[in-house]
């Protein structure tokens, strides 16, 4: 028993652990995209030294894929686990509601959207990507970023996809955030503060997202 125990506590620091890197790559990745807003020089600079850095090329990238991967993975394994769990009332299977909130009782819906939104985004962005540097090897241009990002957003069906994909991280996040750090044996006089900590993460990242996808479309109709 105390094996399994261990087993399963393991399972949920690593899927806290990946959380929480997924988390602070959130938030790096939303700070790039918001220079698109205010200069298109500049985000063509930043994105221009991200997609010729080794380091960021064939370190970092690497790692946020199996981080991405693994999340979901682990997710849906926690999931599966947690239905297949024994000794649990029928009073508490009955009364999911009023023992827990929305999100977390559909963590593993919401983690799926994402997940599909996540392999769209891959198939705007990372793909092509992948075939002007590797497969076409067409030459660079150190000016084409900002076009390209631009170009994703002519179309209002998948702003609006973008725009569902994020109002379904906020609530996946609003359950996620502070469970991440539970998972972290981070329940002391701090947890208040990390919950707000949490609702304003959910909130604001989210939102910047939607908002980048909105101005790039509203700035092309005219």
């Amino acid at each position: 028993m105390s094996g399994i125990l261990s087993s399963s506590i393991a399972k949920k620091v690593a899927m806290a652990l990946s959380a929480l890197f997924l988390i602070i790559f959130l938030l790096i990745h939303l700070s790039v995209n918001l220079v698109s807003i205010f200069s298109e020089d500049a985000f063509n600079t930043a994105s221009h030294f991200m997609g010729i850095n080794p380091l960021i090329q064939f370190g970092m990238q690497p790692i946020l894929i199996f981080g991405v991967v693994f999340h979901f993975v682990m997710g849906f394994v926690l999931e599966l686990k947690n239905k297949k769990a024994v000794g649990v009332s029928s009073y508490a299977k009955n009364n999911g509601a009023a023992n827990s909130s929305w999100m977390s009782r559909n963590m593993a819906i919401s983690g799926f959207a994402i997940l599909a939104f996540i392999v769209l985004h891959f198939i705007d962005f990372w793909i092509p990507e992948i075939n002007h540097k590797y497969i076409a090897v067409l030459p660079e241009d150190p000016t084409r970023y900002f076009h390209e990002l631009q170009h994703k957003f002519v179309n209002p069906l998948r702003v609006g996809a973008y725009v569902i994909a994020f109002v379904l991280l906020a609530l996946h996040l609003l359950h996620g955030f502070q469970s991440a750090f539970q998972s972290m044996g981070m329940n002391n006089k701090y947890t208040k503060y990390v919950k707000r900590c949490g609702k304003a993460y959910a909130i604001v990242i989210p939102l910047g997202f939607i908002f980048i996808a909105l101005f790039h479309y509203i700035t092309q109709l005219s």
